[in-house]
């Protein structure tokens, strides 16, 4: 944001809060020629690299469960802890790379770096999965030499991802003239049917490979994926343009402006016309109709003339964003289910179609498609029907998740009765599930991050973006705490829930069902933020 001097009245000074136009460079810091760089050219490239980095993550981590059972030898229930340990890591730390992107260096540099980082974690995992030394033998768990390369390995592999997910997509926006909405809301349309892409390859693709191959393979493959894909990034430096890093650290600021709103809590507003930077009454329309009224008590900032009035409507935005965030983070508990106790559940029951045996992962297929057939239809309409603006399409998968959990604790039930009665039930029951939340997850993630990246600052786009990658992280995290909350409880009144290595002796179902409830209470929460937004 810049402050442009207005008018001076009876001695005082007073400055009008602009928006600054973003500065573009080339790739060798000239000025960007918008006939050469960015467009459609350099935001497809994007969009092509976005398939084969999803395709990289998902093959592995929708698997990761599988190989620490069966591979590394660990139980059903650390499996996948660790597997949710490991996603919410990776989406947690996506908020340096946000960072990183904003105010050190451009996402295009953030990409390289990050990058680099994700393929040694990748090499790691390849080489303890190609010799059997480095890993344990059948039925024994891992040494403290084997475990330590697998977490360093996962890590490495987790930090990378972080870094990537957030570049990427600012990267492709960065392309676009951020003032044109339908462009920038087009560009997150395709990204999105980019990763669904990615994660179709992977349910299908990868999962064969895992299966019938071996995981060597598809940690050989995955490597060379993801190098394919750096290459394919760096072809396109001279269409790219790169917006300049801001400078200072918005998260700085935004502290900086809440400890002296609340050390001026008690003062008059009036008092603010004594800083040279604010305006009477300050201008809180946006271009688009919208009012920043909310959270008045952050002008109290204005006292002191230290603070300026751009820097207290960065935090007025960021800070509004934070209800909706919020809201989503219990959605994403949901979908954790699917890369952990749902990739267990059909690992027990009858996977054969004919001859061929259905990989458990693989019944991501018929949403993923059905998501992929979709998007470009929901994109030509976007703009005709307010059912498909972001915020809407995150309360649809609020609620879809709710009614996933619903059915999965009924179908759950099912199984382990059949179980119960030495019969083993289809993995297509598990279809239902998998559609409702594969939906679900298409639904909120396109939402957020257009939703996040269209409503940020200037300032701190990238950082914001990220919010929907931290949204992830703390529903995987969740998911671990709930586990250990769930077990802690119930068995204090006789069985774990979710306690030993029989899922046939558990009440997963009972687990569904819990979620089902918490996150219908989150609905109703969110609709009240959305309503006020």
């Amino acid at each position: 944001m810049a402050l442009e001097m207005s008018t001076e009245r009876d001695g005082n000074v007073l400055y009008q809060q602009k928006e600054s136009d973003d500065k573009f460079v080339d790739w060798r810091g000239r000025e960007a020629n918008p006939k050469k760089h960015g467009g459609i050219r350099a935001a497809a490239l994007t969009c092509v690299v976005g398939v084969l980095i999803n395709m990289v993550f998902l093959s592995n981590a929708i698997n990761f469960v599988s190989y620490f059972r069966l591979s590394m030898h660990y139980s059903p229930a650390t499996s996948a802890n660790m597997v949710t340990n490991f996603m919410g890591t990776s989406f947690l730390l996506s908020i340096v790379g946000g960072f990183i992107c904003d105010s050190l260096f451009t996402s295009f540099t953030t990409f390289i770096i990050f990058c680099a980082i994700n393929l040694v974690g990748v090499i790691l995992l390849a080489i303890q999965a190609q010799f059997t030394h480095l890993r344990p033998a059948v039925d024994v768990k891992p040494s403290l030499f084997q475990a330590t390369i697998l977490y360093i390995g996962l890590y490495a592999f987790a930090a990378g991802i972080a870094g990537l997910n957030v570049a990427l997509p600012a990267h492709g926006a960065e392309q676009f003239d951020h003032n044109d909405a339908r462009l920038i809301s087009a560009f997150f349309n395709w990204f999105n049917f980019a990763i669904c892409l990615g994660g179709l390859i992977s349910s299908t693709v990868m999962v064969w490979v895992e299966d019938h191959i071996g995981w060597n393979w598809s940690f050989l493959i995955t490597v060379t994926a993801l190098s394919f894909s750096l290459v394919i990034f760096v072809t396109g430096t001279p269409f790219y343009r790169h917006k300049r890093p801001t400078a200072g650290n918005s998260l700085t600021r935004i502290i900086t402006v809440l400890a002296c709103a609340a050390r001026n809590w008690k003062a008059s507003s009036n008092e603010r016309m004594g800083n040279q930077y604010a305006v009477s009454p300050i201008n809180r329309n946006r271009a688009d109709g919208q009012s920043y009224d909310k959270l008045k008590f952050l002008d109290k900032a204005l006292i002191g003339n230290t603070i300026s009035a751009a820097h207290v409507e960065e935090t007025r935005t960021f800070l509004g964003l934070l209800p909706i965030f919020a809201s989503t983070i219990m959605m994403n508990c949901c979908l954790a289910q699917v890369e952990t106790f749902s990739v267990v559940q059909g690992s027990k029951m009858n996977r054969k179609l004919h001859n061929f045996e259905i990989p458990t992962q693989s019944l991501n297929v018929p949403p993923l498609s059905i998501m992929l057939a979709s998007i470009p239809l929901c994109g030509r309409f976007q703009h005709k029907s307010h059912m498909l603006q972001p915020l809407w399409r995150i309360g649809l998968g609020i609620a879809l998740a709710s009614g996933s959990m619903a059915v999965a604790a009924l179908v759950e039930a099912k199984r382990r009765e059949a179980a119960h009665n030495d019969v083993t039930l289809s993995v297509f029951w598990l279809g239902w599930q998998f559609l409702l939340l594969g939906v679900c997850d298409v639904l909120t993630l396109g939402g957020m991050l257009e939703f996040f990246y269209s409503e940020a600052p200037s300032t701190m786009r990238s950082m914001c973006a990220a919010l929907s990658w931290c949204s992830i992280s703390l529903g995987y995290f969740l998911s671990s705490v709930l586990v250990s909350i769930a077990n802690s409880v119930s068995g204090k009144f006789g069985t774990q829930w979710l306690g030993g290595d029989d899922l046939n002796h558990m009440r997963l179902d009972l687990f569904y069902t819990l979620l089902g409830i918490l996150n219908t209470g989150n609905f109703l929460n969110y609709m009240y933020w959305a309503k006020r937004y």
